[in-house]
């Protein structure tokens, strides 16, 4: 039976296991070459504008068909999105990408089973993680994939204090710190400045890694300049804020004083315009009736010469009374009769 299953099997490639089956399951080991890349499993970090080195090693047989290649891909992407570094094939090394003119083997030709990888005046957005690719066909794979996480070291920049809600006596307010860069992330440390006693720890809560300080129960003895600072394993860097705690109460009456004297203001501006407009009135002339004089005695026109107007009916023309001012009176000759 057991000869009848290496007849079964001989002439079947090589390769690091074979199974088969033959009246149940059976796996059997066979030897064969296997690619196997090794990597270092701590993650690495370099200072912004040093040289980083990435250790990459390969055991196989390297022939003909041996190709290395060096890929990279940003923190929290997929493995798939990763853009190539460099290659090597056919005996030629290819730099390629953003990072060509700074990236090179520390072996060049890579065929004496070092791989690593030399990138020079590192930057910020060369963190991530870095892909050792060996290919050497017709071999088999174990582990022909080495993976490398980097990061770049960064101090912290310039934080920036800001404050958030008001400061009254018996409220609360929100001091606010943020660093927009440094790697590995900084954490935050708030402080206060000078001889005044620090509020006490149950008013004074902070986190250090949001860089958030909370104020409670505030008193006017809260008020001064309050430092942070931001630090990671790179350096330190701080900013300050001044805080001014006021008395709400205080502000009410002198919010009350103030609205009294604008409206003090306002009356004396309305009396002051409207002074000003008498006077402006008076010295004005009477305005006098351009057209002709009319005369006590002055007859209304047109009433006169309609009075003065006869009509002959026998010659059907229109005869103009006399004047009055030639109009004489004559006494009555009749009779009288008593």
């Amino acid at each position: 039976m057991a000869g009848q299953l290496e007849v079964a099997v001989t002439g079947l490639p090589a390769g690091p296991f074979l199974c088969w089956a033959l009246l149940g399951f059976v796996c059997l080991s066979a030897p064969g070459i296997a690619v196997e890349v090794k990597v270092p499993t701590e993650p690495l970090s370099a200072p912004v504008g040093k040289t980083a080195e990435l250790s990459c090693s390969y055991s196989t047989s390297v022939g003909d068909n041996f190709a290395l290649e060096w890929s990279f891909v940003q923190p929290g992407k997929p493995i798939s999105t990763s853009h190539p570094i460099l290659y090597f094939t056919n005996g030629h090394l290819y730099p390629t990408g953003s990072k060509a003119e700074r990236a090179s083997l520390l072996q060049n030709p890579p065929t004496r089973g070092v791989a690593s990888l030399r990138l020079t005046d590192v930057r910020p957005s060369d963190t991530g993680t870095y892909l050792c690719h060996v290919n050497n066909p017709p071999d088999f794979y174990t582990n022909g994939l080495g993976l490398i996480n980097l990061t770049v070291l960064v101090s912290p920049s310039n934080p920036l204090c800001t404050q958030n809600g008001p400061s009254f006596v018996g409220g609360s307010t929100e001091l606010r710190c943020y660093s927009s860069e440094g790697a590995p992330k900084p954490v935050y440390n708030w402080v206060r400045l000078g001889s005044s006693p620090t509020p006490s720890p149950g008013s004074m809560v902070q986190d250090e890694v949001s860089g958030q300080l909370i104020l409670t129960n505030l008193s006017l003895t809260s008020s001064g300049t309050y430092r942070c600072v931001a630090t990671n394993q790179m350096g330190s860097s701080s900013c300050e804020l001044t805080l001014s705690v006021t008395d709400s109460s205080k502000g009410r009456v002198a919010g009350t004083l103030i609205g009294v004297l604008l409206g003090v203001l306002l009356l004396s501006v309305a009396a002051f315009c409207l002074i000003r407009f008498q006077k402006e009135r008076k010295k004005k002339p009477k305005e006098t009736y351009g057209g002709s004089e009319l005369r006590e005695d002055a007859t209304a026109p047109g009433i006169f010469e309609q009075s003065s107007m006869k009509v002959d009916s026998s010659k059907g023309l229109l005869e103009r009374s006399p004047s009055t001012s030639t109009v004489t009176t004559t006494k009555s000759k009749l009779p009288m009769v008593v």
